[in-house]
């Protein structure tokens, strides 16, 4: 009778203790439930990109009363939202980049929109396409001699921004000529104008909203209007930056050179930086020396004092 009394007060222990914990399991689940709510209620919850009912490209007219058109720049608006992390970065960077393309689109009579090209061209990044393509501006080689660019093993001025930017200009104004239509040079920029005049020749079609194209030709100007929206106004597509996140454009001095360099490492410390820094600012020099057989005249940019401080 004992043991009896003594095994129901253990079974009526455990009983005690299992439900003192399913109402503390209980009471955190509430406690996890609210707190998710509140943090996806003001914060993550996922949501469709706003899209404008009116908007242009380097003024001319979007037809997004089109499904087609509407549901393409919604594609590219989702992969540029909800990619974070880079669009972040882009968005840092084009504060210190886009102050230097401005002013030479401006001066070559190119809409300001396409300095949004560049940022989907490359990133704003000195990267190399599979393709070999070089540069913010992405010009493959022969590209760049046919717009006066030098590229050699110690020279390559696709890595240069403001002479890559005109070359670009340069090819952007070719385009606007042939067609008459920014939109449709924007994709020429893409699949060359060859390309252009294939589909309008087969289709007999001159909007490029109402051309078939390859997919990344298809994508490409929308992808441009995407970062146009979301770049112009981060917040809108809640990326919460302050200017203090913002990359400042880095100051500096520039050095007339027409003579041989052969150490651009002692070059830079001559003027008081360091070959990284030489190379970030001067990233299309591409040896440590240069040669320079022809006394041609080279402008180098080194950093001003205390640039390199935040």
């Amino acid at each position: 009778m004992s043991k009896l009394v003594k095994r129901q007060g253990v079974v009526w222990s455990i009983s005690g203790i299992i439900a003192v914990m399913a109402i503390f399991l209980l009471t955190i689940s509430s406690d996890c439930d609210s707190s998710n709510t509140i943090i996806s209620d003001t914060q993550i919850a996922p949501s469709n990109p706003p899209i404008p009912d009116t908007f242009s490209f380097c003024g001319e007219r979007i037809p997004l009363e089109f499904f087609d058109v509407r549901e393409s720049l919604e594609r590219e608006l989702l992969v540029n939202t909800y990619y974070h992390s880079q669009t972040i970065l882009l968005i840092k960077k084009a504060n210190r980049f886009f102050p230097e393309i401005e002013p030479i689109l401006k001066e070559h009579n190119i809409p300001d929109d396409f300095k949004y090209l560049a940022v989907a061209e490359s990133g704003l990044a000195n990267v190399v396409s599979p393709s070999r393509a070089v540069g913010f501006w992405q010009l493959l080689e022969g590209t760049a001699k046919d717009y006066g660019l030098e590229v050699n093993e110690e020279v390559d001025e696709r890595y240069h921004l403001e002479k890559a930017t005109i070359a670009a200009c340069n090819y952007l104004n070719e385009s606007y000529k042939k067609y008459n239509n920014w939109t449709l040079a924007a994709a020429s920029y893409n699949v060359g104008r060859k390309g252009v005049d294939r589909q309008i020749s087969r289709q007999k079609e001159t909007d490029y909203y109402n051309l078939l194209f390859n997919e990344e030709t298809a994508r490409y100007v929308y992808r441009i209007i995407a970062l146009k929206l979301v770049i112009t106004d981060p917040e809108k597509y809640n990326f919460i930056l302050d200017k203090e996140d913002l990359y400042e454009p880095i100051s500096y001095k520039e050095i007339k050179v027409d003579t041989p360099v052969d150490s651009w490492a002692d070059f830079a410390q001559k003027h008081h930086t360091n070959y990284k820094i030489l190379k970030l600012l001067n990233p299309w020099l591409r040896d440590k020396q240069l040669t320079n057989k022809l006394n041609k005249d080279y402008v180098i940019r080194v950093p001003r004092k205390k640039a390199r401080k935040i």
